[in-house]
């Protein structure tokens, strides 16, 4: 098997160099291994797809594993994953292990599973996409880091305050299968496969197969009332006034009045011009997974 190995230097790897070396050789997973700074890891996943790869393994958080994703899906190639960032959603949802050693010994396994993607104007992502409140925390987040160094979980709760502070809500024109709808949201939440939104599943998906977004509009209010919501939504007593869910999407377009539109995606912030064309990708990407 023809395998290239992408490890972020960023996130913690280079600390944990040593020892991811140690443990794909004590697997006897051997490969083309290159270190890479973020912004050249979909290039690299690119190249090996196009030098006939049957394996990617993508070391980091949910921004490198997205990255590869994206070149992988629609390919024979397949996708490993090595956790080694913050959070690591993707990872966490498909049930692969934290612990290096017990993900490199399922990679060794060769088990494989096939899985959704969702994609916006042509840009693949694995988790999800949103506009308004969230891609805010986001900018603000990232310019503290590269300003003052902090991070990223102190810079998250710094920018979700001064955020709610400059709390607003934008006019979004939604298509679904057909049906048009105009609404006044603070955030527009677009998910991979349907997100759980209660307490203690909250930000959790049961499947990553099901080939459906997860699209959730949350309604106009006030500052306080948004956070009222928010609260009444992680314990499972939210109210038709608070949010609207729409499950079982396979397309979603969102206009705008602006030209363009600021969306996160997989926790990282692009600019992209309007209207924005959301679908799912039924099982497109190939997974070592268990």
């Amino acid at each position: 098997m023809k395998t290239t190995i992408l490890i972020n230097l960023g996130g913690g790897s280079v600390g944990e160099r040593s020892a991811i070396e140690a443990a794909l050789e004590s697997a006897g997973i051997a490969g083309e291994l290159h270190w890479l700074h973020g912004r050249e890891i979909r290039e690299a996943a690119k190249a090996a797809v196009a030098g006939g790869a049957d394996l990617v393994i993508a070391g980091g958080g949910d921004g490198t594993v997205s990255s590869v994703a994206g070149a992988l899906a629609g390919t024979r190639t397949k996708l490993a994953i090595l956790p080694l960032g913050t959070l690591n959603h993707f990872a966490r949802d498909l049930r692969i292990p934290q612990k290096l050693e017990e993900a490199v010994a399922l990679i060794a396994s060769g088990h494989e599973r096939r899985v959704d993607v969702a994609e916006v104007n042509g840009r693949t992502f694995i988790n999800n996409s949103a506009i308004g409140l969230y891609p805010l925390m986001v900018l603000d987040r990232d310019a503290q880091q590269q300003r003052l160094g902090r991070r990223k979980r102190l810079a998250m709760a710094v920018a979700v305050v001064r955020t709610l502070l400059r709390f607003s809500s934008r006019r979004l024109i939604l298509t679904v299968n057909e049906h048009e709808a105009a609404v006044d949201t603070p955030l527009l939440f677009v998910g991979n496969n349907r997100y759980g939104l209660e307490l203690p599943g909250a930000g959790t998906r049961e499947r990553l197969d099901a080939g459906e977004l997860c699209v959730v509009v949350l309604r106009r209010k006030s500052r306080w009332g948004f956070c009222a919501a928010a609260i009444r939504s992680l314990v499972g007593r939210d109210r038709p006034i608070d949010v609207v869910r729409l499950d079982h999407v396979q397309q979603l377009r969102v206009e705008s009045a602006h030209r363009s539109l600021t969306i996160s995606l997989d926790g990282e912030t692009e600019r992209m011009e309007a209207p924005l064309n959301y679908r799912i990708r039924p099982q497109v990407l190939r997974v070592i997974a268990p």
